[in-house]
């Protein structure tokens, strides 16, 4: 072997030596990554914005990949718990789904059933009432005829609210004549039994207006006898 070919025998062991170092090199990085990243999990994005209280569907969210070290310790790893929940706030697009987020929809005793109704947004707590909250429905009459006194009545007491629409712009041909002043209406649902029903249907058809009071948790209110009938003319 002459000279010239040592040389080469030479140059490509030290190519073959470069390589091997690169290689543990590149490894090395990796491994260094890998300890600092830690395994990937799948995580949960929002497609759009969901507005509060509104039901949850599989559909609006995206699944994705991210280091599990890098997740909060609420974040939702299984899109499964979204079914027969509903959103607590506004959620926005883009945001990783966490479990504090949602909450269950409250659900029907075996006596009840869901109606619900438009109501007010500015004589209706507006805001403030949640899925899950208590509150007494008024409702207020004008006399009917001469001789008789405008009540303030409430045909509720106690009613259980399930869900709380959106704020939505009234057309004038989707309120009722004693109420053509509401300008916006907020739809809540209701829980209640069947003559409870019936009341809050008819004081939204005949009623001048309807409102809501909200009350306070584990505050349940008890009505006496003629507590739930209100007329000004009973003050004097």
């Amino acid at each position: 072997m002459n000279s010239r070919q040592r040389r080469g025998v030479i140059l490509l062991l030290l190519s073959v030596l470069c390589a091997f170092a690169a290689f543990a090199g590149v490894l090395s990085v990796i491994s260094d990554v890998n300890s600092k990243v830690g395994p990937e999990v799948a995580a949960y994005r929002l497609k759009a914005d969901v507005a509060p209280y509104t039901p949850l569907t599989e559909g609006q969210f995206e699944k994705i990949s991210m280091p599990k070290r890098w997740l909060s310790e609420n974040a939702v790893t299984d899109l499964a718990v979204v079914n027969g929940k509903i959103a607590v706030t506004q959620l926005k697009q883009g945001s990783l789904l966490q479990d504090d987020m949602i909450v269950k929809r409250p659900a029907l005793a075996n006596d009840e059933q869901e109606i619900a109704i438009m109501i007010d947004a500015s004589t209706g707590v507006a805001g403030k009432i949640l899925p899950g909250d208590l509150v007494n429905i008024f409702a207020t009459f004008a006399a009917e005829n001469q001789g008789t006194n405008a009540q303030s009545r409430i045909i509720v007491p106690n009613a259980k609210v399930l869900d709380v629409g959106k704020l939505t712009a009234l057309q004038p041909d989707e309120s009722n004549n004693n109420r053509s002043a509401a300008t916006k209406a907020v739809p809540i649902t209701f829980a209640l039994k069947t003559k409870d029903a019936q009341r809050v249907a008819y004081a939204e058809s005949f009623a001048k207006h309807v409102r809501l009071a909200l009350l306070a948790d584990g505050s349940p209110t008890t009505l006496r006898p003629g507590e739930n009938t209100y007329t000004l003319e009973g003050d004097k």
